[in-house]
């Protein structure tokens, strides 16, 4: 649950997330969606009740130790920056540039996302920048995915990139939540919706 002094966003929200899922949350704006993952992702406070990770109670435990990464609708990133330097500004403890280039490189070509470390973020497309925000929170290696309306600023083509990407991540055992109001993409993709509306869970599809 979660509330704003007495103001009730989110009410009596359970849910189980399997390992390689894939769960899409739909429900209209303002229902509590990115509330509810961000609480996830350690973001948001939880109010009522607790989050679980293989059984063991997170809901005090810092964001970076949770295993869980989120991309957010709008971008954080620096224009006059390099995208290593980016991704550096959001990592901690991060390596040596040399080092932290090199595994971008490897990483943005294993998921079908290249990036160039050294180009300048205010020269990349919005495609690309989204790049960015994935491969930054893939070098987390996490456990959990939180995607927030990821396909709003896509071209069709970027858009089966990007759905090619979190199709091979959920092979490989990591589970996504994902925000979003296309239904078509949601038959394409997902494994699952969850609806929301008042923020209360209406209904679930498998």
């Amino acid at each position: 649950a979660k509330s704003y002094g007495k103001v009730d966003v989110l009410k009596n929200i359970n849910l189980d997330i399997k390992k390689g899922e894939l769960i899409v949350f739909v429900g209209p704006s303002g229902c509590g969606k990115s509330t509810l993952l961000r609480m996830i992702a350690g973001l948001e406070k939880i109010t009522g009740g607790t989050l679980e990770i293989d059984g063991t109670v997170v809901n005090d435990v810092p964001p970076a130790q949770r295993g869980i990464a989120m991309v957010f609708q709008h971008f954080s990133l620096f224009e006059a920056l390099t995208v290593g330097e980016n991704v550096a500004l959001g990592m901690n403890d991060a390596p040596p540039a040399k080092a932290l280039n090199a595994r971008i490189r490897e990483v943005s070509e294993a998921y079908g996302l290249p990036l160039d470390p050294t180009r300048l973020v205010g020269e990349l497309s919005v495609g690309e920048r989204q790049r960015i925000e994935i491969v930054r929170s893939l070098l987390q290696n996490p456990r959990l995915l939180i995607m927030d309306e990821p396909t709003s600023v896509l071209t069709p083509t970027e858009v089966e990139v990007l759905f090619k990407t979190l199709r091979q991540l959920s092979e490989e055992g990591v589970s996504i939540l994902y925000i979003s109001h296309k239904l078509d993409e949601i038959k394409s993709l997902c494994h699952g919706a969850t609806i929301l509306r008042g923020g209360k869970v209406t209904g679930i599809c498998n």
